[in-house]
């Protein structure tokens, strides 16, 4: 039988942002949050490349005041889609490249037609290439930074990064199958390297971290606290959360993302569902739009109206269906539908209709009636979708707590606000000392309490929230016929 009990030991986990640290030390048994510590980045937020040495003394400035005295184990989290490119003897050879590095778009559509398209990426590693990956970094260093390009002995990712740090740069360097899914020479199905995908990219070898399980430890530091394999955010976000099959996260920043977890790895042609894999051994695929919060904070500034909390008291002055007006929110172009050359579109305009509360209204309704699309998306792929995680600043929003479930057609969890990839990045170092100790084994993580959260049902709205979506639906493919197959 499976122990729950760590001996009432204390973990730490830390989330290493674009912008700051997080740590947070945890309980082992229950996952309360004993304290906290945070510190910015010395850098500036909007950086598309940084010395790693910065993430060190964030870390650093955020464990001090005896943070971490008596933590057994640590969990470490970190952006994605980050590039730490080291040498022979494991030095820089250049600045890391960000994820919000967007530089490599021409790089990632040199990939897509050096492997022959879309269809053989997507069985390759279950993703096509996209400027944000360390496959198009790759390229787009051997293309442009060609003398660069030829030091690269090794490449890393920023959390791989970290936690060899923390061990003292051994011999030995490590990663974990969430934060590899996500390099584009990694397969989520296949759980392996695909090494002719860097060569293909950089236009030669390169060492590649040993990709850990998720209960595995990474190694122990010279003071004995061992270090977990880490992960990407968003499957520490998701591991923190305590999300598992038939639950999906709805994202709600400038744009939007709807992620799932899964049995298997999705391989998509269209490019519409990245497959990464989670931090429990389970997958996570995930759909992105590219417009979500941007929708309403355009709507607020053409109705002249100031931030997004009186937008939602707005909208809630109008009815179901926003008195048929019909907002697609593709502002910035879309990524699901794939049309990236587009623009939004203001359908069923009347005299009555034109009305500030109306356009509000039809501005929320738009943005969640696309993350509908998505979630239709992972649906059409056969993903199971019970409940909704709400999360993002805009979940708080009365307007969309009012119309989410319907619009959404299903129950939605909003979650209070706190650290999850911090959490989930203790959780995980608790699981990997619980197995360590023989009180856990590798495929049981350890039963924290849920997060605190409040649960929205559709109930009776349900029938109007549908109509209100059938509307949508209606005018999207009558402006863009053909565009979106949720089952392609």
């Amino acid at each position: 039988m499976v122990r729950q009990n760590l001996c009432m030991g204390i973990v730490a986990g830390l989330d290493s942002s674009s912008a700051f640290t997080h740590i947070v030390v945890c309980d082992t048994d229950t996952g309360a949050v004993l304290r906290q510590g945070y510190a910015a980045h010395p850098v500036e937020a909007k950086a598309t490349e940084v010395d790693p040495q910065a993430w060190l003394l964030s870390l650093g400035e955020a464990a001090t005041g005896g943070l971490l005295e008596g933590v057994q184990a640590i969990g470490v989290s970190a952006q994605q889609h980050g590039l730490v490119p080291l040498d022979h003897q494991g030095n820089l050879v250049r600045p890391a490249l960000l994820g919000n590095d967007k530089r490599a778009q021409a790089a990632a559509a040199d990939l897509i037609d050096g492997l022959g398209g879309r269809q053989a990426w997507a069985e390759a590693v279950g993703a096509v290439p996209q400027a944000a990956q360390p496959v198009s970094k790759l390229r787009w260093l051997a293309r442009t930074e060609p003398e660069q390009a030829q030091r690269v002995a090794a490449v890393m990712q920023p959390h791989d990064w970290l936690v060899w740090q923390l061990l003292g740069r051994p011999a030995r360097r490590t990663t974990d199958r969430g934060a590899a899914s996500g390099t584009g020479y990694w397969s989520a199905g296949a759980e392996s390297y695909r090494p002719e995908l860097v060569e293909l990219a950089l236009g030669h070898q390169a060492a590649l971290p040993e990709v850990l399980g998720p209960s595995e430890a990474a190694g122990t530091t010279p003071e004995g606290l061992l270090i977990s394999a880490g992960t990407g955010e968003t499957m520490a976000a998701a591991f923190g959360l305590g999300v598992g099959v038939g639950d999906a996260v709805v994202s709600l920043g400038a744009s939007g993302s709807v992620m799932a977890v899964h049995h298997e790895a999705l391989a998509d042609p269209t490019g519409m569902i990245t497959s990464f894999a989670d931090a429990t051994g389970m997958h996570l695929p995930v759909v992105h739009t590219s417009n979500a919060v941007r929708a309403l904070r355009g709507t607020a500034e053409m109705l002249d109206v100031e931030g997004l909390d009186a937008l939602s008291a707005l909208a809630l002055k109008s009815t179901s269906g926003s008195s048929g007006l019909v907002l697609l929110p593709y502002l910035e172009g879309e990524r699901t539908p794939q049309l990236p050359h587009t623009a939004g579109t203001l359908c069923g305009l009347r005299r009555e209709s034109m009305k500030p509360e109306h356009l509000a209204r039809a501005a929320f309704e738009g943005m969640l009636c696309s993350l509908a699309d998505a979630l239709d998306v992972l649906r059409g792929r056969g993903v199971e979708v019970r409940r909704v995680f709400l999360l993002g600043a805009a979940a708080e929003l009365p307007a969309v707590r009012q119309l989410a479930p319907a619009l959404l057609g299903t129950q939605v969890v909003v979650p209070q606000p706190a650290q999850y990839a911090a959490l989930g990045a203790a959780r995980q170092a608790a699981w990997a000392l619980g197995v360590s100790q023989g009180a856990l084994d590798g495929r049981t993580p350890p039963a924290w309490q849920g997060a605190a959260a409040q649960v929205l049902e559709p109930g009776e709205e349900l029938p109007v929230g549908q109509a209100v979506r059938q509307q949508y639906v209606a005018t999207r493919d009558q402006i863009h016929p053909g565009a979106f197959d949720p089952a392609r």
